[in-house]
């Protein structure tokens, strides 16, 4: 089976570089990567967030900022690598991408300015003829509002594309502010019909009960 992850840079990096949550993560992939072809795609997390919040102060525009935010999740890209004991360069096209996931494991950050993270994972694979994408941020998927402020928030276990597709138009889209799913993703996954599925990136047991076909807790978006 060939698996995306779109791992959210709020787990790799949540102030720093989470070295303890990294080496679990990278065992577990090692393992996958025995049976799967896999990519993974790596958010800039409070890096990006940083770095970005400090241009704007000086005036930077969006593409200025976006192309911070690919540098950091870059960056969080080649944590991850070394941890997988993988030394290969951080690819920084698709095209790159899946000639290295077509003989195995691809580890890479963002592309191009106008885009999440998100957005790539789903782009590389729509091209890499990708069985399924998994997004992996610290939730346990995705809610009808947001469960770190909202103590009533419903976590959703089935979403249509349509549905998901309401709940982000209007949302923000600036570099560093994108919110649940940016809406680029949205549309590469309608129109693939790539099945993607949102759960806690920690709990590593989860997602291989998922992988397996086993009954896991997440929302499951097609």
């Amino acid at each position: 089976m060939k698996i995306v992850f779109a791992l959210g840079g709020s787990i790799v990096h949540p102030n720093n570089i989470d070295e303890e949550y990294v080496a679990k993560f990278a065992k577990f992939a090692n393992e996958l990567a025995k049976k799967h072809k896999l990519g993974i795609v790596i958010g800039g997390g409070k890096l990006a967030r940083r770095k970005i919040e400090e241009a704007r102060k000086k005036g930077a525009n969006q593409s200025e900022c976006d192309y911070l935010g690919i540098d950091a999740s870059r960056y969080n890209a080649s944590v991850v690598s070394q941890a997988m004991g993988i030394l290969s360069h951080i690819p920084e096209s698709l095209k790159d991408a899946r000639k290295i996931m077509d003989k195995g494991v691809v580890i890479m950050g963002g592309t191009e300015p106008g885009h999440s993270t998100d957005a790539v994972a789903v782009l590389l694979a729509e091209y890499a003829n990708a069985d399924i994408v998994f997004k992996l941020t610290d939730v346990a998927g995705i809610y009808d509002k947001d469960p770190q402020r909202f103590k009533d928030a419903t976590m959703f276990k089935e979403l249509s594309i349509e549905q998901l597709e309401k709940m982000v138009v209007g949302l923000s889209q600036e570099a560093g502010k994108y919110e649940l799913v940016d809406i680029i993703a949205v549309e590469i996954l309608k129109r693939s019909k790539i099945k993607m599925i949102a759960l806690d990136g920690h709990d590593l047991d989860n997602i291989g009960r998922a992988i397996e076909g086993k009954s896991f807790v997440g929302t499951v978006i097609r």
